[in-house]
């Protein structure tokens, strides 16, 4: 943890905490909660009222995340991929709307500083077996660069990424 607290100045850290509300919805064939994407931050931590709704894709499958009463998911952010160099995965998620419950959420992140330049860690790389996978970025710009494009249920990692990351 030391490493990540000094490589991207998590002291001064961005924390951001996110309320969903999806009131039922009488056509949920129709309509989407929240859009595929992953987060932006390192880690995130995210409480539910008990109603489904949270999918996660899997092998190129959306697969539901069934609530466990008293229970925190933690998702691993993209800021982790990145400074991992693609050895822990961001998760692609979307939240999904149904007829008859409300359902709830609260998700808190932890990222990077503002000014601070997010790459692969040095101690996880090198020019010969295991180069970059992705770029430095300021996670400023990261944010911006997610904020403005239209991803097509894509991260924005994509943006990022120099080649893929097979384990």
């Amino acid at each position: 943890m030391d490493y990540i607290e000094k490589a991207i100045n998590l002291e001064n850290g961005l924390q951001l905490m996110v309320a969903n509300l999806y009131p039922p919805c009488p056509q949920p064939e129709l309509a989407m909660g929240l859009p595929p994407h992953s987060d932006h931050g390192l880690v995130i931590l995210v409480i539910q009222n008990g109603i489904g709704g949270l999918q996660m894709k899997h092998q190129g499958k959306w697969i539901n995340v069934n609530p466990v009463p008293n229970s925190i998911i933690a998702n691993i952010g993209d800021q982790i991929e990145i400074l991992s160099n693609g050895k822990y995965k961001s998760v692609l998620h979307r939240a999904v709307v149904n007829n008859k419950d409300t359902r709830i959420s609260i998700a808190m992140s932890q990222g990077p500083a503002l000014d601070a330049v997010v790459s692969p860690a040095s101690e996880l790389v090198d020019s010969v077996s295991n180069p970059p996978a992705y770029k430095a970025i300021k996670f400023k710009e990261y944010i911006e660069d997610q904020q403005s494009h239209h991803l097509d249920g894509k991260s924005a990692l994509e943006l990022v990424r120099l080649y893929d990351v097979i384990e």
